[in-house]
Order: structure tokens, then sequence, then C-alpha cells
């Protein structure tokens, strides 16, 4: 399926694929579909997935290809025009900052890259002599960007309460509102109140759906659904009121992590924006297409970089793979912003693929007091909510063992000596002490600091020759390129691990309504049952031991997401159920005796009376009411 290309590229993307057939999966959004180039992901080695994932990542370059359906993509004119609009609107409160302020907003990854951009752009301002003018919000708070919280997410009452407190006393407001699936209430009803409110707000929705494809299903405290909110922005775009920015970038390369290609698109598409008005404002020049496909440019420089660095990537996910087999544990410790980075990366894991809190974690070395909006929160709440420096020599240091893997993510412009000094002490108690190392051409890692690392991802990074955002520019592709690399060993560990079934996350862990829906989804895609079967069981395993009462299937989603996300393996043991028509305490038993969760799932599809194989449906049911 031949594609048009407009625009000169940096690297080779895929041609527009099989998922963009009207057919294919038709009931799903883009963001929950299988990506056809990852179907076989968990009969796939380290070097393998290394570069499937990194074709994945590639998709979000695509250019619009010449099949119906044609979603508009990143390098669609309307999707660059769209930029350009809102990077106009910001260069209005740039330009009388006064009573002006930017938010970024969001849930789970989504927020946690509201945090660290906005963090990024207020350093740019203080480094211009300029007063910071961005803020974040994240559905939980401060402590939702260092743990698993992603249940806050569900509120927009929440979300409308916490623009409020930011926004008192402001004259305008730019807030923009992040959903990769377009489906957070928490985002819903801040889009909503500001659309209400145009004479002090904007509205900016980012996603990376067709609002045709927005959840459409009851948010249980607001008035509209997503999808109503979605096309009463795309109303108000025509007068400029409200903006919507949803380029397709193709499923996730694990079905529905949106923490993986999402939150890369999100950081690409907003730094680019934000960057442009900026240079726009600070330089006076005029804000075109040319200055974002500038910048877009460099972050597809960033994938060329960083997967040119494959199989030490692999090299990596076996290590790490290896340290969690063996109960052994995994510590990211990232100087300055790619400690933010790290921390994503832990974090994410919980819920993805139902990991311990302290299977993988970040560490951000350097100084944070002033990035958090209430640091408060994070104080003396207990060791799933320790970041810093000081934590990692108090709490981690002393009881490292051999099972255990550190990686060290730094850049030659950090402090050295500091890096040196630590890495000798982690020597001291753990040999499987690897690094991820960024480079400028022309620097070069100092020989007794090298000959610490047994293990070690090296990338170099061209020179720039931006006169205005070089530095910036650099910074976030580091970022990016850190990013891709730590979500692709984590993802790809699980898979050695036996976690994913096909490129479905089988084991996650069902913490908010949007997980709902993907586990009643997956139950019916690889069971073949009713959706009233699949609901009944996945209720069932749920709630096990208590039986299933009218009032209880009758209860708010919420109500069964509050218990669903204490427990493990719910998805599995409502999968087996169904499969073997036995009982949840048999399912559960079962589970129990296995070695892996997906080898006893894949028996249970091969065995006698199966209609359905391990082959993914061509249309999985869409997500609805539960009647």
């Amino acid at each position: 399926m031949p594609g048009t290309k407009r625009y000169q590229h940096v690297i080779e993307t895929p041609e527009p694929g099989e998922w963009e057939l009207s057919g294919y999966e038709a009931a799903v959004p883009i963001t929950e579909k299988s990506n056809p180039l990852t179907r076989n992901l968990d009969k796939a080695d380290a070097e393998k997935i290394v570069k499937l994932l990194g074709q994945c990542d590639a998709e979000i370059f695509q250019e619009e290809g010449q099949i119906v359906p044609t979603y508009q993509r990143l390098y669609s004119e309307s999707v660059l025009t769209t930029m350009l609009q809102v990077a106009g609107k910001v260069q209005e409160v740039l330009k009388e900052p006064d009573g002006g302020l930017v938010v970024l907003s969001g849930g789970g990854t989504s927020g946690r890259m509201t945090f660290l951009m906005s963090v990024s752009f207020n350093q740019l301002m203080e480094g211009l002599g300029q007063k910071p003018l961005y803020t974040y919000l994240i559905a939980g708070g401060d402590r939702s960007v260092v743990a698993s919280r992603e249940q806050t997410e569900d509120s927009a009452l929440h979300g409308i309460e916490e623009l409020k407190k930011v926004a008192a006393g402001k004259k305008r407001v730019v807030v923009i509102g992040i959903s990769v699936g377009l489906s957070a209430p928490f985002v819903a009803g801040q889009m909503d109140y500001c659309m209400d409110n145009t004479a002090v707000f904007l509205p900016v929705l980012v996603g990376f759906n067709p609002v045709s494809m927005a959840r459409n299903d009851p948010i249980e405290d607001w008035r509209s659904t997503f999808r109503q909110v979605a096309e009463r922005m795309q109303k108000m775009q025509e007068k400029q009121e409200a903006f919507v920015l949803n380029p397709a970038i193709g499923p996730e390369g694990l079905s529905g992590s949106s923490r993986m290609k999402g939150g890369g698109a999100t950081k690409i598409l907003l730094e680019t924006l934000l960057l442009a008005a900026h240079k726009t404002v600070d330089q006076g020049v005029v804000s075109s297409q040319r200055c974002l496909l500038e910048i877009l440019r460099t972050f597809e420089r960033a994938h060329q970089v960083t997967y040119s660095q494959s199989s030490k990537i692999a090299t990596l996910m076996k290590q790490v793979g290896i340290s969690l087999e063996k109960k052994g544990r995994v510590h990211l410790v990232g100087w300055q912003t790619l400690g933010i980075i790290a921390i994503m990366d832990g974090v994410e894991c919980i819920h993805t693929f139902g990991a311990d809190f302290q299977d993988i974690r970040g560490f951000l070395i350097g100084d944070h007091s002033d990035m958090f909006n209430q640091k408060d929160e994070l104080t003396n709440q207990g060791p799933q909510f320790t970041l810093s420096q000081d934590d990692f020599l108090t709490s981690i240091l002393p009881s490292l063992t051999e099972t255990d893997t550190v990686v060290f993510i730094f850049t030659l412009d950090d402090n050295l000596t500091e890096v040196q000094a630590l890495a000798e002490r982690v020597r001291e108690k753990c040999q499987n002490i690897q690094a991820l190392v960024h480079s400028t051409v022309g620097q070069s890692l100092p020989a007794p600091l090298k000959k610490l690392f047994p293990s070690l991802i090296s990338i170099t990074w061209p020179l720039l020759f931006f006169d205005y955002e070089g530095t910036y520019v650099q910074k976030f592709q580091r970022e990016l390129s850190t990013k891709w690399v730590l979500n692709t060993v984590s993802t790809g560990a699980h898979v050695l691990l036996g976690k994913i079934l096909q490129n479905h996350m089988l084991d996650l862990r069902i913490a908010n309504s949007k997980l709902f829906w993907r586990a009643l989804a997956m139950l019916q895609r690889f069971s073949g049952q009713s959706k009233a079967r699949c609901i009944e069981s996945l209720l069932q395993a749920i709630h096990f031991p208590q039986p299933l009462s009218d009032d209880v299937r009758a209860a708010p989603i919420s109500c069964h997401v509050q218990v669903a996300r204490e427990k493990e393996k719910v998805i599995p043991t409502a999968l087996l159920s169904l499969l073997l028509r036995c009982s949840i305490s048999e399912a559960k038993a079962r589970l129990s005796a296995a070695s892996s969760v997906c080898e006893v799932v894949r028996s249970a599809l091969s065995g006698p009376g199966q209609k359905r194989s391990t082959q993914a449906l061509e249309d999985p049911p869409a997500c609805g009411t539960l009647n």
C-alpha cells in the first residue's frame, strides 16, 4: 500500500499498514487496536523485540497513505495548521504574561509527561530571565508522578476542581489536556469547563484517535461523554475558541499500552509546538510550518540515533529480564530530567504488567526541590514514593544483591565525578551495573568511568546549529531517546518473562475504567464468548471469593475497579474460567501451579473444543455499557 510523502524525512518510515484498512478491528479505537507488526511479539527474541518496537515508534512519523479511510497524521496539513494556530495562542500569553498561564494536564503517563514538559519550559523561561508561565495538573496530584494511581483519572469533577485552583485570579489561561485515547474523564471535565468559560480559558485537546473513536460511554460524575466533549470542541474550533490536535500514529506495539508510542508522540507534538511559540516571541521570527518541520526532523533524528544501538538495547533487555526472573530488582538511576524518565518507566510497569513497585524503580539524581507543585505530598509517604539520591543511598544501596541490575542514565555534561563516585559504591555491592550515556560529537567518556560499566549504551548526538532552540532540542532528543530505550527494555523484559500473549498485556492490573473495558475486550477476543458471559466471568474474578449478587452486578464501574486494582491475575483468571468452563477457584489454582501465566492460557486456547486459537480476532467488540 504505497504512501505519498510530501516531506523529506530523516528516517525510513513504514508504509501505511493493515491497521488502516476499514475492516481491521473496526469497532476498536486506533490506540486500542492490535498492531499487525507485533502480532507475534511473544515469540520474538530480544533482538527482534527491539526491531519491532522501533518500527512501531517510526509509525509516529508516517504521512497519510492512499487508502481509505485516510487518517490525518502528524505531518498532515490540517495537523500542522492547527499546531501553528495553537502556537499563536500560546504566544499571546507569552507576549502579555501578566495574568497569563499555560496549563498542561493529563492522567497517568500523560500527566507525568505534563510534569516533565512544564519543568522544561519553565527552566527555558527562567534561563532567559522570564517569569515561568507553565504549570501541570496530573490526576491524583504529585504522588501520581512517582506512583501508579491510574484510578484518579476517572473523575471529571476532580479535574475541574484542580484546574480552578491553579487558574484562580488569572486573566488568560491556555489549557492543554492530554488523553491519548480520548477517554480520560479527568481531561474531559476540564475541556468542558473551559468551553463554558471562554472569556478566560482556551481548551486544547491532544490525543491520537479520530473524534469518532473517542470513548462514548457515560462518565459517572459528568453530564457528557468524552466524544460529546470532543465534538463540541471541533465545532468551537471553527472560531478558534477550542482546538483538537489528534493525528493518528498507529496502534501501540503492545496493544493499548499508551505509555509507549502515545507518550512519545505527546512529547514530540507539544515540544515542537511550544518551542516554535517561544522562538517566535523571543526572536521575533514569523511562526511557520518550516519552523515546525525543522524541529520534527530533529525528533526523527532521535529515532535514527537511538535505534542504531539496537544490539546493545537488546543486551540490556536480556539482563533486566534475568534479574526479574531471579526475583531481583532493577534500579534506574538518572541525572536531571533523565531521572524523571526513569521514574516514569518504573511506575508504568506496575499497572501494565502487574509488577510490584520494587521490580523496576527510577531515581532522580539532582535538585528537584522546585519541580513539584506540592512536594509535601511526597514527604514521609512510604517507600513507594521515594525518588531522590538520598533515598537511593539509604534504602537501596545497602540492600543491593548480585541478582539486581542498576542502570546509570546520564549525559557527559553532567557531573561525572559524582557519577563515578556513585558507580564505584554500587560496584562494591553488585556487578550488574549498566549505563545509558548521551554525548555530543567530540565528547568522550573518561576511561576510569568507562571501566566501571561492563555494558554500555553510548548514544552520540550530532551537533545542532539552531541559534536559539538548539540546547533545548538536544535536551528533548535525549529525553525521548531515553524514553524509547527504557520502554523497549522494560516491555521486552516482560515479554521474555512470558507476561504477554501475542501483543496483549494479559496480566495488566485493572486500575481505572479504561483498563476495565480493555480487560473485557481481551476476554471477548480470546474466548469468543458473549459480552454478557465475559462480563459475568470478569466480575466473578474481581469479587472472588464474594459471590455475585444483583446489587454487585448493577454497581458502577468505579466500584468494580476499586476492588480489581488491589488484585493480581484478574484477567487470566477470568479467561481460564471461560476457556475451561471451570470455576474461578479452579482457574486460580491452575494459575498458581503454572510457571507462566501466558503458557497456561495458551494451553487452554489450544485444548480440545476451543473455537478460538491464539490468532487475534479481526473485530473484537467495542466498549460500552455493562447492559
